[in-house]
């Protein structure tokens, strides 16, 4: 298939934001644009220590993206995810085996008897060589230059710079700490995600308690989602409450995840987060989104960040160091906890299959690998 030799841009009008007054959650910030300027990086470390003292969401503004770049990629994802079920199994995703790249359809796993899940994914893995054979569909193929130029971007002028300001919260000696070991052209499961949510029926959403998505953290490292208009994001306050993530017109939304929660045994807050039903000026709307997700090299160890001079003086070192240790005794690694994630949380399953004896809006906890358990929240 032809693939394009320089980036486009794609009209894409985004829907209206919703009327309805919700609870909004507060959330800091981070103004990149301040990082090359002097006092700016101390400045972004202070803002960033305000976010994860509430609840590890925030906003990131000054990245460099336009908004002809970011409505670019809605364009793609919504061309991409309007292809025919026909067309899309081509490049079905192997989740059984741990593997999310390519298609994610719609309705494999059920919520609660008789209601199945409603969000498909198309994942476009990051462009190393591991990955250059794998297939595509024709308008991924066609407009590929654009695809690889936004990935590379994201990683360049934003994941970086935010890897570099973690390092300083945590007093770390060497501020590319985080970044040596994400380092883009190393095997590790950074994609760049199309997904849609579609719609339901008022009957269903009564079913599922307006609750499309459970609680639940990333598995990743962060999580980059860019500009979301249809309200169904929902954050679990420090208080324990269920606010609304406001979109906002030129930020990114970044949310920590799993893998700097455990390196840092908590420091870093794997954000609790979930998808309701939209109010209903936008009940009728699918749900499109762009994200970008950002993973530690699958062979790093999760081990506590021994050199964090703010972990020791926390007590949150268990014996000088510790981990997330399996129960056969070993640190488990990245990539094994991500491969154990996606086969536990996106593969195929039905109710009263294996060990699928309850819904996923029914389940509380759910053991993921070597004996270790995440929990879901109502």
């Amino acid at each position: 298939m032809a693939t394009t030799t320089s980036t486009v841009t794609l009209p894409y009008i985004q829907i209206p934001e919703t009327s309805e007054d919700l609870d909004w959650a507060d959330l800091v910030t981070l103004d990149l644009s301040k990082f090359d300027k002097a006092g700016g990086k101390q400045e972004l470390v202070e803002e960033f220590r305000r976010a994860i003292e509430e609840v590890g969401f925030f906003y990131v503004t000054g990245h460099g993206l336009s908004r002809e770049d970011i409505d670019t990629q809605f364009a793609l994802a919504q061309s991409t995810l309007a292809l025919s079920d026909e067309e899309k199994k081509l490049f079905r995703a192997a989740l059984e085996k741990g593997d999310y790249n390519g298609w994610k359809p719609a309705g494999i796993r059920d919520l609660i008897p008789g209601v199945r899940d409603n969000f498909e994914i198309y994942n476009i893995p990051k462009f190393i060589p591991s990955h250059a054979n794998r297939a595509h569909p024709t308008v991924v193929k066609e407009h590929w230059s654009t695809i690889e130029s936004f990935s590379k971007r994201v990683h360049e002028q934003i994941v970086k710079r935010l890897l570099v300001i973690f390092a300083i919260a945590l007093e770390l000696e060497d501020e590319e700490y985080f970044i040596k070991n994400h380092r883009y052209d190393q095997e590790s499961g950074d994609h760049l995600r199309y997904m849609k949510y579609y719609h339901r029926s008022e009957e269903e959403n009564q079913k599922l308690g307006g609750v499309w998505l459970k609680g639940h953290s990333d598995m990743g490292s962060l999580t980059l989602l860019f500009r979301q208009p249809v309200a169904a994001l929902q954050i679990l306050s420090r208080e324990g409450t269920w606010k609304y993530v406001r979109p906002s017109t030129d930020a990114i939304t970044v949310n920590l995840a799993d893998a700097l929660s455990f390196l840092t045994n908590g420091y870093l807050k794997s954000s609790i987060h979930r998808v309701v039903a939209p109010p209903k000026d936008q009940a009728h709307v699918d749900r499109l989104g762009v994200i970008y997700m950002v993973r530690i090299e699958d062979e790093t160890e999760l081990v506590s960040i021994s050199e964090s001079p703010v972990l020791k003086r926390l007590g949150l070192l268990k014996d000088g160091e510790g981990g997330i240790i399996g129960e056969d005794g070993k640190i488990v690694k990245a990539g094994e906890w991500v491969r154990g994630r996606v086969m536990r949380n996106l593969g195929e399953r039905r109710i009263g299959e294996g060990k699928g004896e309850k819904g996923d809006n029914e389940e509380s906890e759910v053991e993921i690998v070597k004996g270790i358990k995440i929990k879901y929240y109502e």
